[in-house]
């Protein structure tokens, strides 16, 4: 169990850092770019980035579920109107041009709105051709996570690298299929939920992302 959300990032960073040192992904500072998933993986992910030297920013996304399956992803909607679709998904789905318009607007919106929140001036970082760490506080059902690998391949980052303080293990292994890697503190038998894994699991508030960002690497 983590104390909190920066126990669970120094823990994470040092596995990260190994990782990043190996032959397999040799570390890079100048295109090694970490990215934090809303609200609770910007702490972890801060303490990441700044044991890196690497430069922090939020990656907001939103999933396009099936709506009768909200699981199975027919796609994912990044910032700017970015939207990825799994053609295959879509067309077995059934579901009409129309209501697949609605539901991207909707995603669209929401994230749009979460970007306002989280990050008021300025967009994005530049992620061609630069090695993302996407960081969560835990991953659950690796849904969030499928969408974000699916935005930062079309923004053109590569490599893309899942790390998570912790995540069940069959999730671990499915999430491999999206990402280069997948680098996960702890694999608990049995999983819950994230804030199970916690000591302390404080909601993290708007200001306190904001704090974050605006103290992070540029």
């Amino acid at each position: 169990m983590f104390r909190d959300r920066a126990d669970a990032g120094r823990q994470l960073a040092e596995l990260v850092a190994d990782r990043l040192g190996s032959s397999s992904y040799p570390m890079d500072e100048a295109r090694t770019v970490v990215m934090g998933l809303p609200r609770g993986g910007i702490p972890v992910a801060s303490v990441v980035a700044k044991a890196l030297g690497a430069p922090l920013d939020v990656l907001v996304v939103r999933k396009i579920g099936v709506p009768w399956q909200p699981e199975l992803a027919m796609g994912a909607v990044g910032e700017n109107g970015e939207v990825v679709l799994n053609d295959g998904v879509v067309a077995s789905s059934g579901v009409s041009s129309d209501e697949l318009d609605s539901l991207i607007r909707k995603a669209s919106r929401e994230v749009e709105q979460v970007v306002a929140e989280l990050r008021p001036a300025g967009g994005p970082l530049d992620v061609v051709d630069r090695m993302v760490v996407v960081v969560d506080d835990g991953v659950a059902t690796g849904a969030t996570a499928r969408a974000a690998a699916s935005v930062l391949h079309r923004r053109g980052a590569r490599p893309v690298i899942l790390a998570t303080a912790t995540a069940p293990n069959d999730t671990c292994d499915s999430l491999r299929s999206c990402f280069d890697d997948v680098i996960c503190v702890e694999k608990p038998q049995y999983f819950g939920s994230v804030g199970m894994h916690y000591e302390h699991f404080d909601q993290v508030g708007i200001e306190d992302v904001r704090r974050l960002l605006s103290g992070a690497t540029s």
